[in-house]
């Protein structure tokens, strides 16, 4: 994982600054742990060390699941990113030449097939009828800025900005999303498949134990459970293809028949048939946990 040092990876680097968080890390290196362990360990109180898991995760560095304990389930926590590289001035600085960025809406989606439940919503109002897969046909969902579904896919045009001399080094696509959670559940794992040109890259399940508390910039009228979800990137390069840090797949940057005079196609999509069918819901800027749109960024020799 590749981690460039700005403001908009505070949430990243911020993981760092506590020796709590630092301590967690090194234990569940050594091995997985529940959050009642964690806690003995550490001799602070569980919602304190939940607190501090739950930041971790959202930057990437640590996964939860939730597995069967003596009484109910547990969550039990994993390391999951293995290493990082901090990119400073020089290394960004002479990247920047050949890298484009572009910030797509998330209601800006070109094609979609979806299934109920679903929806989308604006900053201030819903966009047609809660259930009802025709309005996202309706002119206004490019103004969405929070869209869901319980199975289909949602796929998105990306520009393409290279040069007829470049060749495409990494293509990293960042988005907050979380399953589709009805309002009155809040534990529903899913499988949510990345594609790019119509090449699976891969599969990240959302843990489904997130969304249930207000998020930081979702609009105050906004009342249904679906509050927030979780940062996730994406970047395949010429090595594979990874999602926070971790290699998900073979598929390199080669293999996604990148040219400078195509347009990229990307991909979001739940099966119905899916072990985890959980859907998906993605936020835009002005909902959710981080105020912004789905970020592209290619980079090219």
């Amino acid at each position: 994982m590749e981690i460039e040092v700005n403001r908009r990876n505070m949430h990243v680097l911020e993981c760092f600054s506590s020796p709590t968080r630092v301590k967690m890390i090194e234990l569940l290196g050594e091995q997985p742990m529940n959050i009642k362990s964690l806690s003995e360990a550490l001799d602070i109180k569980s919602p304190i060390v939940t607190r501090h898991i739950h930041m971790l995760e959202e930057a990437g560095i640590v996964r939860c699941e939730n597995v069967p304990g003596k009484r109910g389930t547990q969550k039990l926590c994993y390391l999951q990113l293995t290493h990082a590289t901090l990119l400073f001035k020089g290394k960004a600085a002479k990247e920047e030449k050949n890298r484009y960025f572009v910030s797509l809406p998330v209601g800006t989606y070109s094609s979609y097939e979806v299934k109920p439940t679903c929806g989308l919503a604006s900053a201030e109002r819903m966009i047609g009828m809660c259930d009802d897969p025709r309005y996202f046909a309706d002119p206004e969902h490019v103004h969405a800025k929070v869209i869901w579904f319980g199975s289909g896919y949602v796929e998105y045009r990306i520009p393409n900005y290279m040069v007829n001399n470049e060749r495409p080094d990494s293509l990293e696509i960042s988005l907050e999303l979380c399953s589709e959670t009805p309002c009155t559940v809040n534990h529903l794992p899913s499988d949510i498949v990345f594609s790019v040109n119509g090449t699976e890259v891969g599969t990240w399940t959302y843990p489904g134990d997130f969304g249930g508390a207000r998020g930081i910039y979702t609009p105050s009228w906004w009342h249904k459970n679906i509050q927030h979800g979780l940062m996730k990137t994406i970047r395949i390069t010429r090595q594979g293809s990874y999602i926070d840090g971790v290699k998900v797949s073979d598929v390199t940057i080669e293999g996604l028949s990148l040219a400078y005079d195509k347009e990229i196609l990307f991909r979001i999509s739940c099966s119905a048939s899916a072990k985890n069918c959980g859907g998906v819901t993605l936020f835009g800027k002005g909902f959710g946990n981080y105020n912004q749109d789905i970020e592209v960024t290619l980079r090219c020799l």
